[in-house]
C-alpha cells in the first residue's frame, strides 16, 4: 500500500500538498511532562502559550497532566484501585509492594499519589508488625516513618524494574536519610522479649560456679567499659562455655543491646540463641584458605553493616575450626565499616572453643598445615586476653 502523502500538485511529480502544517513526534509515555504536552498539542485548538494549553475551562492547571485529565484525555485509576484493593485481601505487604511498583513502571496510572494514599496501610502492614514486635506493643500504629519506609522498598523496586525514582511518577520522593525501621538484619537481633531474658539472667546467674562467674564478670566489665577487646575463652567440653556465652548474649539482650552469636559450624550455632555460623553472618569468601588478604563481602550501607556498628560485642562459638583468614578478613572489613583503625575495629569480640579438638580442615594438607592454618598462627593473636574454664561440670553431674 503506497503511503499517503496528500495531493500531487500538477506539473511537479515529485510535490504533494496536504492540509497538514507539521507532525509531532510520538513520545513514550516514560517521558511523562513530554508525553502529556504532545496529547495536549494534539487535541487543544488554537493554544496560545505552553501556560494557555493548560487552562481548561478558565481554570490554569499546574502541570500538562493535571489539564490532561480534566479534559478527559486519560483513563481514570478505577481498575488499578479494584486490583489493590482486591490484592489487600490475600497478598502480604510485600507482594502488594512488588504488584504496586509493577504499575508504576508498565501501566503509567494517571494519579499514582492518590492510588499510594489509598492503599498505603496494606503496603506498610508488615513494616507495623515489625515494630510491634520490637516494641513488644500492639497498641502502635501506623505512622509517617512507617509509610516512609516502605516507599523507600518500592522505590528501590521501581529502580529495579524500570531504573525509575518514585518523582518520576509524581509520587512524593521517600526520605532515605531518617528511619531504619526495615533493616531486616537489625529486626532480627532485636525480635525478643526484654522481660523474658531478663528473667533467665537473674534466674540463671546464681547458678554460675566461681569459675564461671569469674568468666562472666571479666567480659562483661568489658562490655561495660565499651571500649572493644579480644578475648579467648578456653574451654574444654562439659565447663559449662555454652552456659556461660548464652548469659552474656542474655544479660547484653535485656538491656536492649545488639549482641552477635556465631558459630564456626550449624550445629553449634544452634545452641545459641539467635545463632547463625560465622560464614553466613560475615559473608566470608569460600576458599579463604587461599586468600591471605581476603575481607568480608559486606558493604558500608548493608543491613548487615548497620548491626555491625552497633553491636556490643561478637561471639564466635567453637572459633577453633576457623582458617586464621577469617579472624584477619573480619579485623579488615570491621575497621572499614566503622572507620576505626583499632583492633577489630573497636568491637569487642569473645572467641571460644577448645585447640585440643579440631583444627581447620585443609585438604590433602600435613599436620604442620593445619597447625599454620590455625587462629594462634595469626599476628592478630598476640593481642588476645586469655580466659579459662576447667571444672568438668558435666562430669560433677553424674
Amino acid at each position: 500500500m503506497p503511503r499517503k502523502q496528500g495531493s500531487p500538485v500538477d506539473a511537479c511529480p515529485n510535490l504533494f500538498k496536504s492540509n497538514a502544517l507539521g507532525r509531532l513526534f510520538t513520545v513514550n509515555p516514560r517521558h511523562t511532562e513530554c508525553f502529556y504536552l504532545r496529547l495536549l498539542l494534539v487535541n487543544v485548538t488554537g493554544p496560545l502559550s505552553f501556560q494557555d494549553i493548560r487552562k481548561v475551562n478558565g481554570q490554569h492547571y499546574p502541570t500538562y497532566k493535571d489539564a490532561c485529565l480534566a479534559l478527559g484525555l486519560l483513563e481514570d485509576d478505577n481498575q488499578w484501585e479494584c486490583m489493590l484493593a482486591e490484592a489487600a485481601l490475600n497478598c502480604t505487604a510485600i507482594q502488594i509492594r512488588l504488584l504496586f511498583a509493577i504499575v508504576l513502571t508498565t501501566c503509567f496510572p494517571a494519579r499514582a499519589q492518590i492510588l499510594w494514599d489509598n492503599h498505603k496501610d496494606s503496603m506498610t502492614d508488615d513494616i507495623l508488625h515489625q515494630h510491634r514486635t520490637r516494641c513488644h506493643d500492639l497498641t502502635i500504629t501506623f505512622s509517617d516513618a512507617m509509610y516512609n519506609e516502605a516507599l523507600i522498598a518500592i522505590e528501590d523496586l521501581c529502580i529495579v524494574i524500570a531504573n525509575l525514582p518514585l518523582s518520576h511518577f509524581g509520587m512524593n520522593s521517600p526520605n532515605r536519610t531518617e528511619s531504619d525501621l526495615m533493616n531486616t538484619e537489625m529486626n532480627r537481633e532485636l525480635q525478643y522479649s526484654t522481660v523474658e531474658i531478663a528473667a533467665i539472667v537473674a534466674r540463671n546467674v546464681p547458678l554460675m560456679n566461681e569459675e564461671q562467674r569469674t568468666v562472666y564478670d571479666r567480659i562483661m566489665l568489658a562490655v561495660s567499659a565499651g571500649q572493644g577487646g579480644f578475648f579467648f575463652l578456653d574451654a574444654p567440653g562439659g565447663t559449662g562455655k555454652t552456659f556461660v556465652i548464652s548469659l552474656i548474649l542474655a544479660e547484653i539482650r535485656s538491656n536492649n543491646g545488639t549482641a552477635l552469636a556465631v558459630a564456626s559450624s550449624d550445629i553449634a550455632a544452634t545452641l545459641l540463641d539467635r545463632g547463625r555460623t560465622a560464614h553466613s553472618v560475615f559473608k566470608l569468601p569460600l576458599n579463604i584458605q587461599n586468600n591471605p588478604d581476603a575481607v568480608c563481602n559486606i558493604k558500608k550501607q548493608s543491613s548487615m553493616a548497620t548491626v555491625l556498628k552497633q553491636c556490643k560485642i561478637i561471639i564466635w562459638d567453637e572459633c577453633t575450626m576457623a582458617h586464621k583468614h577469617s579472624l584477619e578478613a573480619l579485623n579488615r572489613t570491621l575497621k572499614d565499616i566503622k572507620n576505626n583503625d583499632n583492633l577489630f575495629g573497636g568491637t569487642l569480640l569473645v572467641l571460644s572453643g577448645d585447640f585440643r579438638q579440631t583444627l581447620p580442615v585443609i585438604p590433602r594438607s600435613t599436620y604442620a598445615d593445619e597447625i599454620n592454618a590455625c587462629l594462634k598462627s595469626s599476628p592478630l593473636w598476640r593481642n588476645v586476653e586469655k580466659v579459662q574454664l576447667k571444672v568438668n561440670m558435666r562430669v560433677q553431674m553424674l
